[in-house]
């Protein structure tokens, strides 16, 4: 099997570099690049080789759209508890692109979709060319997007710390992959702001997953206990099959916004890491410090 394919949620990276670094990391003119840092740090220390996986043959950076049209237009209330994106952060959102290309990885986005579903259809796509593909997210709505060849990878102290298989989805959430969009219709997720059916936690969203199989067969069982057709039980209660049958269409709803889009990809192939050229993006960026390191870097 050729090395894996690392596919990366830069929005994620970019958010979580924001939060984590110190607003004081800033170019010569005492705009911040905290963000843009972290990223590309976090990025070059995934591309390394650890005890769970090879070094990765290439690198997917991925984005897209805040929210897709789509998603709002099921459920207006898709991200909208959500605070602006901070401007300073905005100006690295937009720097991104330039630095991620100057490093040689493929950049890829979409305007209509997001990022997820940019990194869903290079996973997908991975694993129908019988690679393997690493996602590096801390998003599990793209524990969907787990199977035998694609896993979810997990940092710490700048490395790759484990890998998310299939079992690791099962023992998270309780679920087969397949079944994680049926899931959080089900449970909800508060990070992207769906409810979910009222009452229904994890732990009973994976009972009632494991019973039926899915939110469509979940909805029509709890619609025949709540006619009185067949007698309520262990894990579809009387009150738990009111809520799902009251709230079935919303629910439907909730499913197709977790679902994840494909979108057409090309997959690359052996593609290192240009550091000289990074080191002159960041250069000209005012990323002093960052342009020193891959400057250092590209000399081997």
């Amino acid at each position: 099997m050729p090395a894996p394919l690392l596919i990366a949620d830069v929005p994620w990276l970019l958010y979580r570099s924001w939060f984590a670094l110190p607003k004081s990391i800033a170019d010569a003119q005492g705009r911040p690049v905290n963000a843009l840092l972290g990223t590309v740090n976090a990025l070059l220390g995934a591309l390394e080789p650890s005890p769970f996986t090879a070094a990765p043959r290439a690198l997917a950076a991925c984005m897209g759209a805040e929210e897709a049209a789509y998603r709002v237009a099921l459920y207006p209330a898709y991200h909208a508890h959500r605070e602006s994106m901070p401007e300073e952060l905005r100006r690295q959102w937009e720097l991104a692109p330039e630095l991620l290309e100057g490093l040689g990885w493929t950049y890829a986005t979409d305007e209509e979709l997001e990022a997820d579903d940019v990194m869903f259809s290079f996973a997908a796509a991975e694993q129908a060319a019988g690679g393997q593909a690493l996602l590096l997210t801390g998003d599990r709505d793209l524990y969907g997007a787990v199977g035998e060849q694609v896993s979810v990878v997990e940092l710490a102290k700048g490395a790759v710390s484990g890998l998310i298989g299939v079992e690791g989805v099962r023992e998270r959430y309780g679920v087969e992959p397949r079944q994680v969009p049926d899931f959080i219709a089900l449970r909800g997720d508060p990070s992207d702001g769906l409810p979910g059916a009222p009452g229904v936690g994890a732990k009973t969203a994976a009972e009632l997953l494991d019973a039926h199989g899915t939110l469509e067969a979940v909805i029509a069982a709890a619609g025949a206990v709540a006619r009185g057709a067949v007698p309520a039980g262990r894990p579809l209660t009387t009150r738990i099959a009111a809520a799902v049958a009251e709230n079935a269409a919303q629910l439907e709803d909730f499913k197709r916004i977790a679902t994840l889009q494909s979108v057409p990809v090309e997959l690359p192939g052996e593609q290192p890491t240009d550091h000289a050229r990074g080191a002159e993006v960041a250069e000209r960026l005012g990323m002093r410090r960052l342009a020193e390191r891959l400057a250092q870097l590209a000399k081997g």
